[in-house]
């Protein structure tokens, strides 16, 4: 038995040898190679596809939550920062509405931090979330010292509250502008993973293709006929299978390239700006020294935002006319802060009706806050309109090249089947 198994191993190679030259060998190695070279481009056309639409999926549901739950997280800390500063600079017990703006903004900060701490799943991040939830209370702590000092008449509430910005300024705030890079760059990696053509599947599909014409061109010369009418229409399917891939790859890339989700990006940094600026209006106030240095740094954050809001909304937008007034008290705080009119000074900034800076500022910000919430809304749908382009795509390819399977086993058969 042993000495037989190879001789007859032997003599099924050597009669697969002679076979696969004879004409019905030939035919059904080329019937057979397009129709498994059919079947696999259908299954890669697929999972391609419907790797793009789990993508959306995901954008939807997941990124796109993280990177608006960052950007919230940066500017209610911001918000809160400003907001402890004002309320220090009412002296005494702050009115309810300061008091409350300090409060919602941790409020807020805390929701958007327990919201990316939920989604945190690599190292990286998880570090940052760390960080910023360990410094918090430390921050916190210094804004009540500083607000316990300065209702007893205690100067030293200032340098509780300077040590308070320092910490949020030169280390939550990094984190939190730290963990907002990483989210936007995954929403536009994601982005990117829906919009781009998937070259596997393309790769495959144009094989194919070149595989059907040398395959017909096989055919022609084994079986003395001028077309195959199978292969010829499994390579038509091919071909439309590859235009809809195409198409809806254009139309997803359509969809989503249409600068909304830069534009929120802009909007988070400018609203961003917006409330570092007023925290260094207020300091300057709380510190009562040279402000020759802080009114530098204001400056460049006005022009900065300037120009931004003059891009995202308009001169003649509410953020642009509420930034306007804003400006013009700042200039009169200033006037007065010079003119050793400290308490006008104070009084025009923390001033929450009218012209005050606190009023002009508040209007700036709910309007840039209304313009994210709406600019977010065109991110999302521009999302959703793009998997909407892809939804047949998986099923669809599957099937035309099923079809193109199917249709080279029933054009080669009949060839096949003269010679049997």
């Amino acid at each position: 038995m042993r000495s037989r198994l190879p001789a007859t191993i032997r003599n099924a190679a050597q009669w697969t040898r002679r076979f696969a030259r004879t004409a019905p060998g030939v035919i059904g190695a080329v019937g057979t190679a397009l129709a498994l070279l059919a079947l696999i481009a259908g299954l890669t056309s697929a999972n391609q596809q419907g790797a793009k639409i789990s993508r959306h999926d995901t954008v939807l549901t997941h990124t796109e939550p993280l990177a608006n739950a960052a950007q919230r997280l940066y500017v209610a800390l911001s918000t809160a920062d400003a907001a402890a500063s004002t309320a220090y600079l009412s002296g005494g017990i702050e009115s309810p509405e300061v008091r409350a703006r300090y409060e919602n903004a941790l409020t807020d900060a805390a929701a958007a931090l327990a919201e990316a701490t939920t989604g945190a799943s690599d190292a990286e991040t998880r570090t940052i979330l760390g960080q910023i939830s360990a410094e918090l209370p430390s921050y916190t702590g210094y804004v009540e010292s500083a607000r316990a000092n300065n209702r007893q008449g205690l100067p030293v509430g200032s340098a509780y509250l300077r040590q308070a910005s320092a910490l949020m300024q030169g280390s939550i705030l990094k984190n939190a502008a730290e963990l907002e890079r990483i989210r936007l760059g995954q929403l536009h990696s994601d982005q990117g993973a829906i919009t781009g053509l998937p070259l596997w599947s393309a790769g495959v599909l144009v094989l194919l293709l070149a595989a059907c014409g040398y395959g017909s061109w096989i055919l022609v010369r084994r079986t003395n006929r001028w077309v195959n009418p199978g292969v010829v229409a499994a390579g038509g399917l091919a071909v439309v299978a590859l235009l809809w891939i195409v198409v809806t790859t254009l139309a997803a890339s359509a969809a989503i390239d249409t600068g909304a989700t830069t534009r929120f990006e802009k909007l988070a940094q400018a609203r961003i700006l917006a409330q570092q600026a007023r925290t260094e209006e207020t300091l300057q106030l709380i510190t009562r020294g040279d402000i020759t240095a802080s009114e530098k740094r204001f400056a460049d954050s006005s022009d900065r935002l300037r120009a931004d809001l003059t891009g995202l909304v308009g001169t003649d937008s509410a953020a642009s006319k509420a930034f306007s007034g804003w400006q013009d008290g700042h200039r009169k705080e200033v006037a007065a802060y010079l003119s050793n009119n400290y308490r006008g000074a104070v009084e025009q900034s923390i001033k929450t009706d009218g012209a005050g800076s606190a009023a002009q500022f508040t209007a700036l910000d709910n309007a840039l806050k209304t313009e994210l919430e709406r600019t977010r809304q065109e991110v999302r749908d521009d999302v959703n309109t793009a998997g909407n382009a892809l939804t047949l795509s998986p099923l669809g390819t599957l099937a035309l090249l099923l079809a193109a399977a199917a249709a080279i086993v029933v054009g080669v058969w009949p060839r096949l089947k003269e010679f049997l």
